[in-house]
């Protein structure tokens, strides 16, 4: 349990940082919260050879309002967001997701870019960023460059990150007038990660639902949108028939996880329940 030998060094600028983790013929890593990336250390799955700590470049911790859109930068901590009322007043299911993660030693130090660019498909934060049509902002020493959440998440522990960049911003784009939001989990009571994890999002016009974003996160080996559900409901009245024949969609045509928390069936059953948790809260 003792990792192999690395530099460390804490970057005071994100320019800093970008030269520091492209420095010729060293492996580097970003370290932010590290809450992922220390035990990797540790068990030696991951042997770079240097670190490049992120955590306290100030340029990176905000949570505020640019246009349309909230900024967070990516060194906010969950409990950062989770204290936020901007978002509280916008976008619930942020501040909710937030307030669900870890504990307190977890939430006071672990960042919500640390958890994205880590994409475990048990975090709460890559399906709530997918319900809330979220854009993740990278940065190199060649520029910047803004992807849509379902194209930053890839697959199992797999983003667009590339070699040389860092996650800089998230950008969340403040809902129309009558939509509301929620973050529902049945969580492993230890770890508190997501056995499975629904992120919904629902705009009501003129008693319909004109707007259906639902994402699960803890289900598949990676975090998705559920389009069977959104459209189950989209154009319909909120109604609980309407909301509990949505939700028996979920998880449709996924493949679907099994291990020791849960069996495939298991967690199929668990997305049903918890698509409806998450519509009923936000739609009925």
């Amino acid at each position: 349990m003792i990792p192999a030998n690395f530099e460390y060094h804490r970057a005071g600028s994100v320019d800093e940082a970008l030269s520091l983790l492209n420095q010729p013929d060293v492996y580097a890593k970003v370290l932010s919260g590290g809450h992922s990336l220390i035990p990797a250390l540790k068990l030696r799955l991951n042997q770079p050879g240097a670190l490049v700590d992120i955590a306290r470049i100030a340029e990176l911790r905000y949570i505020r309002q640019d246009g349309n859109s909230i900024a967070i930068g990516a060194t906010s901590t969950h409990k950062d967001i989770a204290n936020s009322t901007l978002l509280a007043q916008h976008i619930a299911m942020l501040p909710q997701a937030a307030g669900l993660i870890g504990d307190p030693q977890v939430r006071n130090v672990g960042t919500i870019g640390g958890s994205i660019a880590h994409a475990d498909p048990a975090a709460d934060w890559p399906g709530v960023l997918l319900a809330a049509d979220a854009e993740i902002v990278l940065r190199s020493k060649a520029g910047s460059r803004t992807l849509a959440a379902q194209d930053f998440f890839l697959g199992f522990y797999t983003t667009a990150l590339q070699e040389g960049e860092i996650v800089t911003e998230i950008r969340v784009p403040i809902p129309a007038a009558g939509t509301k939001s929620t973050y529902q989990k049945f969580m492993q009571p230890a770890s508190r990660f997501a056995i499975v994890g629904c992120a919904a999002v629902v705009q009501i016009s003129n008693g319909t639902c004109s707007k259906v974003r639902v994402a699960f996160n803890g289900v598949a080996d990676a975090c998705f949108r559920d389009g069977n559900v959104e459209k189950a409901l989209e154009g319909k009245a909120p109604t609980a028939e309407n909301i509990a024949a949505a939700a028996a969609q979920a998880a449709q045509g996924v493949s679907i996880l099994s291990d020791h928390y849960a069996a495939e069936d298991y967690r199929k059953h668990l997305a049903e329940v918890y698509a409806k948790r998450a519509l009923t809260a936000v739609a009925g």
